[in-house]
């Protein structure tokens, strides 16, 4: 994990997941994201005190364990006033609901209950139900709406710096993932779409490095979901009578060279296909409806 400044008062700790730092004053400073776990916040806590920068905030952007799950370490080391943005709030505090709605809603046996689906319980002071301007003492920062990844997914700004949490991923991650999880592919694109309009210096996303100039990475990644958009749209439309969700999973994992090597990763790519089968048929382009017993996935030009 290595600590990057950015501005002389807003940092990020760069690794397999991005934790943003902002220093307020001498004595108050925030956190955004808690990383994967408890050793993650033992190495961010290190790296602070050695450079005597206070925390008594966290900002958490949504409720993925990569993001969250260091925080119940951090609030049993000291006390830190925790906001999060509402709906995200609700699995914080019962992180059980993400694995329940993975596996739409079967109470999920012990080996789907890993510490990548399910972080351990968060305590919640602030709950925003809406984006905008949030004070820190005598400081501020701005907070914007970008749902898509997850349900009411915030991004951060500060000093002109966006962490977008997981509205966009760094482009080596992006192509590493093949296909992007999303729980709604249209409100996904819509936040790219807003992060173009930003007034920003530069942006941290959740998974990736900082860049000053994040416009084409915004632009790689509305290109892959435009063409596993497509993707999905052919294989269901090669299909006379119809795909079921399950053989659409393996047939685009197929043809994206990914490789599903346990039951949590077909589910998470289940849902991400899911998402942007939603968006095809609110477009019209494609409809779900049951024949011979099965789910199935039909073009509704047939």
């Amino acid at each position: 994990m290595e600590f990057h400044p950015i501005t002389d008062n807003v940092y990020y700790f760069q690794g397999s997941v991005n934790i943003g730092y902002v220093k307020f004053s001498d004595t108050e400073g925030m956190l955004i994201d808690a990383g994967l776990e408890e050793q993650a916040m033992k190495k961010v806590l290190k790296i602070l005190k050695a450079e005597e920068l206070p925390i008594t905030h966290l900002f958490i952007t949504h409720a993925h364990a990569d993001h969250y799950g260091g925080a119940e370490y951090l609030q049993r080391q000291q006390k830190v006033f925790t906001m999060a943005p509402k709906f995200e709030a609700a699995i914080l505090q019962e992180p059980m609901l993400e694995p329940l709605y993975l596996f739409h809603g079967v109470n999920p046996i012990q080996e789907w209950r890993n510490k990548f689906l399910e972080g351990k319980p968060v305590k919640v002071d602030v709950i925003l139900e809406e984006a905008g301007e949030v004070r820190v003492g005598e400081s501020r920062f701005q907070t914007v709406d970008l749902p898509g990844h997850s349900y009411h997914q915030f991004g951060v700004i500060v000093e002109d710096i966006l962490f977008a949490a997981d509205a966009y991923f760094g482009v080596e991650i992006l192509h590493k993932h093949g296909i992007p999880y999303t729980v709604d592919a249209k409100q996904t694109m819509e936040s790219l779409e807003k992060i173009k309009k930003l007034p920003c210096a530069g942006a941290v996303p959740g998974h990736g490095s900082y860049e000053k100039n994040h416009l084409s990475t915004i632009e790689e990644n509305l290109q892959v979901h435009d063409q596993i958009e497509n993707l999905l749209y052919s294989l269901v439309d090669q299909e006379e009578d119809g795909i079921s969700i399950e053989q659409l999973v393996t047939r685009a994992c197929t043809e994206k060279e990914i490789t599903i090597r346990n039951v949590p990763s077909f589910m998470l790519f289940r849902t991400a296909v899911t998402a942007y089968l939603t968006k095809l048929i609110q477009e019209g382009r494609v409809e779900i409806l049951v024949r011979n017993n099965q789910l199935v996935v039909a073009s509704s030009s047939e």
